[in-house]
């Protein structure tokens, strides 16, 4: 009897530590989420919004982030002034001759109307329901924590993790306005070449839906300046060939082009970012007044619109430069037209800037296999309706993809009130930590690559 009350008491306290422990360890685990989401905050409370960024508080932020997690070095790198840094971020492989892994993530955000919020848009304030309210909470400072709470977890979970292939993190600037003193530097620059880098993840976009987007090319920017000339006179007179009656009948032709391009959107056929798109963004013209109106009895001798186009990698830039110079600016009704392309329509050998989605490319085999292993599923690979620093990766021939882990979530980027629930974020987390583990982890042989720095 004696010995059962001695056993039982042992027992009872080996089950009082066994619950104590695992109230700590509980306690623990719910901590380690919930600091993600406030250095997040902390991140999201910086504000790199053109048109003055604060890039040297968010470098020294993400730098010291990313020093508090073992084995991670970081390098700061001044492509063009001191006030536009790039942030390098490196988790040695132990097998440094293969091709390294690059995830991106831009430090810039576009600007916010603070009038239009329900909470200061960089205040990064929760609500009870667990929504976090600030400009860049999708675009892109999300993916810019996850990337650096996921490693973290992973070396919670086993210290002594080393991958296979070099992990790089590269916080760059000016994405937000075309990348050019960004990454179009920086894929020029010796550093870049130094990283070998065989596969390169940037940004996608959120889902509405249960399942996770991707992006296998994006659509590349064009900025169409057209410009007309004809005979000024009197308001009263009919001139054939006025600098306001071509630029008219100039946008009628465009702005047919554009409707059968939308009908082929509107009836299913295509997706947006499969057309090619040409909005009307603004017209000049005019005889000022001096009263800040315009005269309205003299007819102007020119005139002026400007287009913003976008161009998916399925469509051929020379014939639409051969449609702009024939039908849409034609010299034979005294009209003229400037090009601006806002970064590169193809890669170093003229091919499309896009990267296989499917089983021939490994790295979407790895990607995919990674998103199955933590039980996620992706919709169809898709091309990108807008742009991303990714092209001018795709440029030099690197496979590279568009993703940001948001499923569930309302489309906000450079909307009002854009925000990003925590559990949306955390689970983030879960899923890069799927992705670095499989890409990092990948021994095999890829398709090699060749650029020249210029």
């Amino acid at each position: 009897m004696t010995q059962t009350i001695y056993y039982n008491q042992s027992f009872l306290i080996q089950s009082t530590l066994t619950l104590v422990f695992l109230a700590l360890f509980s306690q623990t685990t719910q901590q380690i989420p919930e600091d993600a989401v406030t250095r997040f905050q902390q991140y999201l409370r910086i504000n790199t919004a053109h048109p003055n960024p604060d890039y040297s508080t968010a470098v020294s932020f993400l730098n010291d982030l990313a020093k508090s997690i073992p084995n991670l070095q970081t390098q700061t790198i001044y492509l063009t002034t001191p006030q536009k840094p790039l942030l390098l971020v490196t988790f040695p492989g132990l097998n440094p001759s293969l091709p390294s892994i690059l995830f991106n993530s831009h430090l810039d955000s576009v600007p916010a109307e603070p009038s239009k919020w329900f909470h200061p848009p960089f205040s990064a304030v929760k609500t009870d329901d667990g929504k976090i309210f600030a400009r860049g909470a999708q675009d892109d400072k999300c993916i810019a924590i996850q990337y650096l709470e996921a490693i973290r977890n992973i070396i919670l979970r086993d210290p002594d993790f080393k991958p296979m292939r070099t992990i790089h993190i590269c916080y760059v600037p000016e994405e937000e306005i075309g990348g050019f003193d960004g990454m179009a530097k920086f894929v020029k620059a010796k550093e870049f070449e130094e990283l070998n880098v065989g596969f390169f993840l940037d940004e996608g976009q959120a889902s509405t839906n249960d399942q996770y987007r991707v992006f296998y090319a994006d659509r590349s920017p064009l900025n169409l300046i057209i410009k007309a000339v004809g005979m000024p006179g009197h308001g009263s007179r009919m001139f054939d060939n006025s600098a306001m009656e071509n630029l008219m009948k100039s946008a009628e032709v465009v702005s047919k082009f554009r409707e059968t391009q939308f009908d082929l959107v509107k009836a299913g056929v295509l997706a947006n970012s499969e057309v090619c798109s040409a909005n009307l963004v603004y017209m000049k013209a005019g005889i000022p007044s001096g009263d800040g109106n315009f005269a309205m009895n003299m007819q102007p001798s020119e005139a002026e619109a400007g287009y913003d186009i976008r161009l998916p990698p399925t469509a051929d830039p020379d014939l639409l430069k051969k449609r702009i110079a024939d039908e849409w600016a034609p010299a034979v009704r005294n009209m003229s037209y400037h090009i601006i392309e806002k970064g590169p329509l193809r890669d170093y050998m003229g091919r499309p800037l896009m990267t296989s989605p499917n089983d021939s490319n490994p790295w979407w085999t790895i990607f995919k296999d990674a998103m199955e292993g933590c039980g996620r599923e992706l919709s169809k690979p898709e091309i990108l309706a807008s742009t991303t620093d990714a092209r001018y990766v795709r440029y030099l021939g690197i496979p590279a993809f568009g993703f940001s882990p948001m499923r569930n979530t309302p489309i906000l980027l450079h909307d009002h009130n854009e925000f990003l629930k925590d559990s949306v974020f955390l689970e983030g987390i879960k899923v890069y930590e799927s992705i670095i583990m499989a890409l990092s982890s990948f021994e095999g042989a890829t398709p090699g690559y060749r650029y020249k720095i210029e």
